[in-house]
């Protein structure tokens, strides 16, 4: 009633004074309610009072501004004003100063002076003003309103209903002071006063003083009990300070922050916020796996984690963090949804962020579950996440201890394209693959209930026959990846070998070698690499007929650049297919083969740039390639290339260590041997009147042989070779000593590489060959310190064909050498129990040998002997 009567429209001064005094004494006796009973009001008895004296300021405001300006010179008025001294209870001094605040631009000095008199009367006894003497009204106005800017926010210039003080001192309302803070919440700079310019702490967690910080903590948990106070902490930084005091060296420092964020944890809003905070989830985690360190906080951790879990997007965050457990158990005991935004997770988590994630059982078979489901987006989701998991090989296991084999040859072999998007065909190809290659044994891995395994011919057939060109390449890659991996083993190798011979599917691998896919065509190539020893005439008819592939073959070999993995491996294949193939070398010859990888060879000793990890078996697949052209040098055009192109001379270079690998030296004294064989019948007899400068000695023709191959000169010389008893030289008949191969094939014996030793002893038996002088030849290898090096050789190593090689030589030596060759020989110390031992454990072949050098040195005796039988 007394506010509605204060509201009511004045009609002249005095109504105007007394409804001013009238609200006056309201809000003093709102007040004194304050005072009286602050211990018993709730919440809302506070909220109603502040809004009565809202009420009671705004009476006063709107009865002060309908005064009149004529009236602040009525001697009426001021009677009044002075009459209402007698009441001593009211607040005149607020009177006063609303009074002057609203009419202050309208006074002048020549105001009425008994209204100047009356307010310095007023307040001559406050100490406030220190006894100030003023003359006029505006004087007065001017000293005494500013008491009243107190009421109104600097900010927003309206009555404060919510006033706070902030850390620099100036007084704001709350709401408008959190909206000036909010701007500044995604900026790293401090928050600065729009007063005093002073940085501001913002609600003290910044603070370094660790006492202050915690009891900030201790209050904001009191705020956070209820959840507008939640709303209120979730937007400030409050949640981002908490999270740094997690790692705090004080204790008590970490068990306030982890109870304030165990309290905000339970709130639903401010689930993303706590898990999407920087670190937050990782420091949570770590607290909790470090449970002997500090108990208190690895239990109050493992509690704000579980709370988190209700925010889907936390749970991924755990993952991240390492924390796995609650993707797992969403995952298996959620609902559909839920599993699929958890399958989701995982994709994203293996996939795009590459993690390496280790599942359980029961994930797996959750999983494969939902791989069979006959929901397209969940078989898709559920294939997507197997794939990747599934290329860890830990996981690959568990897969295959949770049934996943059974169901991805369903998958591959039952099911029709028609039936189901091919996409998990080939999804459950690259599953099993990876299965495969994880090291499982694939003989006893059943696939079905009729107990098939994935060795067995009814698996391998279906393996092959799916084969094709027109499949998708992931798929056909997925199946050259599984027969690759059974290929590894001698039983399922057969198999392998078996099915593509007897169906014919050869031409399916060669096909698809020329995939644009470079996984595919690599690992087409690999296969073929593999097989080539079983069905290498098979894969080089299909290669010769398919048009346009032994370009596409030296093509590839020798295209510049860095070298590829796939280059080596086509190059290897070359290396590996059947030497003594006609139709393929001659392909490779018309197709330019010998230039390009004699170019391609130059380039990599020259360029070591262009090196790569796969420079060794790139360079061994080209060392091989030129090799297998000298299996068929009974061809015209292999023959006359190898000619013009001086191989002897090549390979003798390559056989020095040029090459870089054991291997590349093993194949260039192979392919010296092949063309040493053929230097007999080659080497053509001297025009007569050139056999009397046949003067030169052995030594002169060993150590001037590099010399007279590569000297240039106008008139033709002719150099005779004694040991092939005409005119030689290393382009036209391939002679070991015109080339100087000699020595650098002695060089290889001493390698440790016991194959490198037998191909190099092979390609010096050729010059122990009944057809040439031997006699000549066991001269010569003697001067070049044979013996010592072949009997090394012999005491390194104990293989049978090494043996009958090293014995061979031994033998030449003995029958044929000098003096002082047979005196080393016999000299060795080593020599009778490398004989001993290869007649006692050798083979036919090598007893032989052996037996036949203990005759000579009287060891055994001679059954060659002609004896005369007696009859009685």
């Amino acid at each position: 009633m007394e506010r509605q009567t204060a509201r009511r429209t004045q009609t002249d001064v005095t109504q105007m004074i007394e409804s001013l005094f009238a609200s006056v004494n309201l809000a003093k006796d709102l007040s004194a309610r304050c005072k009286g009973r602050s211990l018993q009001l709730t919440d809302d008895d506070i909220q109603n009072i502040a809004q009565d004296l809202e009420n009671v300021l705004q009476n006063i405001y709107d009865d002060l501004s309908r005064i009149p300006t004529s009236s602040f010179g009525s001697n009426a008025y001021m009677d009044v004003l002075i009459q209402s001294q007698s009441m001593r209870g009211y607040s005149e001094a607020d009177i006063s100063m609303n009074v002057m605040g609203n009419r202050r631009k309208s006074l002048r000095n020549n105001d009425t002076p008994k209204l100047v008199d009356f307010l310095q009367g007023m307040y001559r006894e406050s100490d406030e003003y220190g006894g100030q003497m003023f003359n006029t009204l505006s004087e007065v106005a001017e000293y005494i309103e500013p008491m009243y800017d107190a009421f109104f926010c600097p900010l927003t210039n309206e009555i404060m209903t919510d006033p706070v003080i902030t850390e620099s001192g100036v007084t704001c309302d709350r709401r408008a002071i959190e909206e000036y803070i909010e701007r500044f919440s995604d900026s790293s700079e401090p928050v600065y006063c729009p007063f005093t310019k002073m940085p501001m702490q913002t609600r003290l967690l910044d603070n370094h003083n660790a006492q202050i910080q915690c009891d900030a903590l201790e209050l904001l948990c009191l705020l956070a009990e209820d959840e507008e106070g939640k709303d209120i902490i979730g937007k400030t930084k409050a949640i981002a300070r908490t999270v740094k005091l997690l790692s705090s060296n004080t204790t008590d420092e970490r068990h306030a922050a982890i109870s304030f964020l165990l309290e905000l944890s339970k709130s639903q809003l401010l689930l993303e916020s706590i898990g999407s905070t920087p670190g937050s989830i990782l420091i949570l985690t770590t607290m909790k796996i470090n449970y002997s360190d500090d108990p208190i906080a690895a239990e109050k951790a493992g509690a704000v984690l579980k709370n988190l879990e209700k925010c889907p997007k936390n749970i991924k965050y755990m993952a991240e963090s390492g924390y796995l457990e609650p993707l797992r158990n969403h995952l298996v005991e959620g609902s559909e949804e839920m599993q699929m935004e958890m399958v989701s997770f995982l994709s994203e988590l293996v996939q795009e962020q590459e993690l390496t994630i280790d599942i359980n059982r029961s994930t797996s078979e959750i999983l494969i579950k939902m791989a069979r489901s006959c929901k397209p987006m969940v078989r898709k989701a559920a294939f997507d996440v197997l794939v990747q998991l599934s290329f860890h090989r830990p996981n690959s296991m568990m897969l295959v201890d949770a049934g996943a084999v059974p169901v991805m040859i369903e998958e591959l072999f039952i099911r029709k394209v028609d039936d189901e998007p091919v996409n998990s065909m080939a999804s459950a190809g690259t599953i099993l693959a990876n299965i495969v290659e994880s090291g499982i044994d694939p003989e006893t891995t059943l696939v079905n209930k009729e107990g098939h395994v994935l060795t067995s011919k009814y698996s391998i057939y279906n393996f092959v026959h799916m084969l094709k060109c027109f499949m998708p390449d992931d798929l056909n890659l997925s199946i050259i990846r599984v027969l690759l991996a059974f290929t590894a083993l001698a039983k399922p190798l057969a198999t392998v070998v078996s099915v593509i011979r007897e169906n014919h599917r050869g031409h399916a691998i060669v096909e698809l070698m020329s995939s644009q896919m470079e996984a595919l065509s690599l690992a087409a190539t690999r296969l073929l690499i593999t097989l080539s020893p079983h069905i290498g005439h098979t894969i080089v008819e299909r290669l010769c007929k398919t048009q346009g592939q032994p370009r596409k073959l030296v093509k590839s070999i020798s295209h510049a650049g860095r070298i590829t993995e796939r280059q080596a491996a086509l190059a290897m294949l070359l290396a590996r297919l059947p030497y003594r193939n006609t139709s393929l070398n001659v392909a490779l010859v018309q197709e330019g083969a010998v230039p390009a990888i004699l170019s391609a060879i130059k380039e990599m000793q020259n360029n070591p740039a262009r090196s790569s990890r796969h420079a060794v078996p790139y360079m061994e697949g080209l060392v091989g390639a030129l090799v297998r052209l000298t299996a068929t040098l009974y061809s015209p055009e292999v023959l006359k290339v190898a000619m013009d192109h001086n191989l002897a001379s090549v390979l003798t270079e390559l056989l020095t260590g040029a090459a870089g690998s054991d291997e590349a030296q093993r194949l260039a004294a192979v392919g010296l041997e092949n063309l040493s064989y053929l230097s007999i019948k080659l080497s053509q007899p001297p025009p007569d009147e050139l056999l009397s400068k046949k003067n030169n000695t052995i030594l002169k023709l060993l150590k001037d042989s590099k010399a007279h191959s590569n000297k240039k000169s106008s008139h033709i010389q002719v150099n005779v070779c004694l040991v092939h008893r005409g005119v030689c030289s290393p382009a036209t008949t391939f002679c070991l000593l015109e080339a100087g191969s000699v020595e650098g094939l002695l060089g290889c014996l001493e390698n440790d590489n016991v194959r490198v030793v037998e191909a190099a002893l092979g390609a010096l038996c050729t010059l122990l060959d009944e057809r040439v002088d031997v006699e000549k030849s066991v001269a010569a290898l003697s001067e070049l310190d044979a013996a010592r090096r072949v009997l090394g050789a012999l005491r390194q190593h104990r293989q049978n064909v090494l043996w009958q090689k090293c014995f061979c030589v031994v033998e030449k030596l003995l029958e044929h050498g000098d003096d002082r060759c047979v005196r080393e020989v016999t000299g060795d110390r080593m020599l009778p129990t490398a004989l001993v031992s290869a007649f006692h454990r050798g083979d036919a072949s090598t007893k032989q040998a052996a037996e036949s050098i203990l005759r000579r040195l009287h060891k055994m005796p001679d059954y060659s002997a002609t004896y005369v039988s007696m009859e009685f």
